[in-house]
């Protein structure tokens, strides 16, 4: 078996100080020693020529920062079922840990508890990796609060309410998209609105709902109801009872199948009834409409998580680290200005 190359033999082979191989290795720009160029590139070409790899133990010692990046996820990440909600971020916290030179340590030994996933149990691997990112589309308070006190170095995906102090995350700004979806839809005249939840209590659910209310007080009537976990055709029945021209629906399959009941009734979409998607499917759902709506950026939400999660573990990044990304509005068919309809029938309630 070959011996394993060390610092001593790049030295050797570069002819310069073992320390000068250390300050190459790991970037060390904190110092007062200045490495000429050429001495530079002699130590890489050695490195190169002898495959030699760091140990990370050793590198961790002396940087503090071992360049794993854990990924943790709430739910399972590679079921086919929810592949279109973490492969975008994904690709995109992969991309960035490979741009800074990361390794990602994706854990998935963490044991289900009532139904989900715990990042605290008995063998948890936390402390293999420098700090975390982690995603769901709910993630536990307790567990955000535990790694606030800890002082474990984590980066939420999606916006996180503050537990014991601030969370850092990064997400994507609903409240602002869902708000000026309905400034459109009140600007095509639009006055009747209906939003179409699906019950859940995530932060996510939340913003969006917030960006609906910023609306509901210049519209004429506006209801929130529940678009899932009941038929197409019920739904219809709550939106139209409430007299609505425009829905607003969080589930892309809801949306999809409104607007199918509603055209099998013979209504118009739009025209009887617009439908507005309030971000990108969550589980494949097939259709040839562009809905109009907006898309939620995923794969940068991943990207920037990394980056932030990099800046904390060097020291760099703001005490309160929060970012919020703007969405992409989508252009879709699914929005246009109401035709007049007969008034609504005792369902529609009064106004809001």
């Amino acid at each position: 078996m070959s011996k394993r190359v060390t610092q001593r033999d790049i030295a050797r082979l570069a002819g310069v100080s073992q320390a000068t191989v250390s300050l190459v290795l790991n970037n060390r720009a904190d110092t007062d020693v200045r490495i000429a160029p050429e001495t530079r590139e002699r130590v890489l070409r050695a490195i190169e020529e002898t495959g030699y790899v760091a140990d990370p133990i050793a590198r961790r010692l002396v940087s503090r920062f071992n360049r794993i990046i854990g990924v943790f996820t709430y739910e399972p990440a590679f079921p086919s079922g929810t592949r279109d909600f973490f492969h975008p971020f994904l690709v995109g916290i992969e991309e960035y840990a490979e741009r800074v030179g990361c390794d990602l340590l994706l854990f998935t030994s963490a044991p289900v508890v009532d139904g989900r996933r715990r990042i605290f149990h008995r063998d948890n691997r936390l402390r293999l990796a420098d700090g975390c990112l982690l995603l769901g589309r709910e993630i536990d308070a307790a567990e955000l609060a535990r790694l606030n006190r800890e002082g474990y170095p984590y980066v939420a995906v999606g916006r996180r309410d503050d537990a014991d102090g601030p969370v850092r995350y990064v997400g994507a700004d609903y409240a602002t998209a869902v708000r000026q979806l309905g400034e459109r839809a009140q600007q095509l005249g639009h006055r009747r609105l209906a939003y179409l939840g699906t019950g859940l209590v995530a932060e996510s659910s939340a913003d969006r709902r917030r960006g609906f209310a910023a609306q509901a007080g210049s519209a004429e009537h506006a209801v929130e109801l529940v678009g899932t976990g009941r038929s197409a055709d019920e739904v219809l029945d709550d939106v139209l009872g409430a007299g609505a021209t425009v829905a607003f629906v969080e589930d892309f399959a809801t949306a999809v199948q409104l607007r199918t009941a509603a055209l099998r009734r013979g209504l118009a979409v739009p025209g009887d009834l617009s439908v507005l998607t309030l971000g990108d499917p969550t589980t494949p759902v097939p259709t040839d409409i562009t809905f109009t709506g907006f898309h939620i950026p995923r794969e940068e939400m991943g990207r920037q998580a990394v980056e932030l999660l990099t800046a904390v573990l060097e020291g760099t990044a703001p005490a309160v680290s929060q970012r919020l990304l703007a969405c992409e509005p989508v252009e879709g068919t699914t929005l246009g200005p109401p035709v007049p309809r007969p008034p609504a029938g005792p369902g529609a309630g009064p106004g809001r």
